[in-house]
């Protein structure tokens, strides 16, 4: 029975010991009133416990809501060389040449205050940039870069921008950032990307993905 349900038959129940309890009061008869008082006074109690833990679980479930962003899976063409392809939820698809050990994605965050997180408003992104890293902070000095900007020129009107622009008018808007997530290259590896309220998120997705991130110093 789901927690709707419940509310509403401990609701329902309710009602009906209150207007038995009212009868009873009618007609002099105290204590069956009393009793049918209770009853309705617990089932009521219940419905509003019923309804609080409800609430509590619905916050959770958007405040760890994930979205997801892309999926990014990798083949190795050469020493720290990679070709990665980048997969939209929406079916588009992207592919880059990456130089390196590790891969990053940048993307810009909008984050939303929790009463607006329960209303629906999920943190609102744009993926950045994608880009090849070297372990070594030597290597980064001195060997190729490689980086791709991901969102293009864009929409004549981007949502996006709108909204940074006007924070100041949506109180409702609680920060505004950058965040990255970074995992190592390998031949096979198949990434998730996602955004959560807190920003991005990478996981693997099969072996190769996973032997990579075990291994991964």
């Amino acid at each position: 029975m789901t927690f709707t349900a419940l509310i509403l038959v401990c609701a329902l129940l309710g009602l009906l010991f209150l207007v038995a309890a009212a009868r009873r009061f009618r007609r002099r008869r105290i204590m069956g009133g009393m009793a049918h008082g209770s009853a309705a006074l617990i089932l009521f109690l219940a419905a509003a416990c019923a309804a609080l833990i409800a609430m509590n679980l619905r916050t959770y479930e958007r405040l760890t809501h994930e979205q997801l962003a892309a999926e990014l899976q990798f083949s190795r063409t050469g020493e720290r060389r990679f070709d990665a392809v980048m997969s939209y939820p929406d079916g588009e698809r992207a592919s880059f040449a990456l130089r390196g050990d590790e891969w990053e994605v940048y993307a810009r965050v909008l984050k939303w205050h929790a009463f607006a997180n329960l209303l629906g408003f999920d943190a609102a992104y744009r993926l950045e940039r994608i880009s090849g890293r070297y372990a070594k902070v030597e290597d980064e000095l001195t060997e190729p870069r490689t980086a791709y900007d991901l969102h293009g020129p864009g929409p004549t009107i981007d949502l996006w921008e709108l909204i940074r622009r006007n924070r100041s008018w949506i109180p409702w808007m609680d920060a505004l950032y950058g965040s990255a997530t970074v995992l190592p290259m390998a031949d096979g590896a198949l990434y998730e990307i996602k955004v959560s309220q807190s920003g991005l998120v990478a996981r693997p997705l099969n072996q190769a993905a996973r032997e990579a991130v075990g291994s991964w110093h």
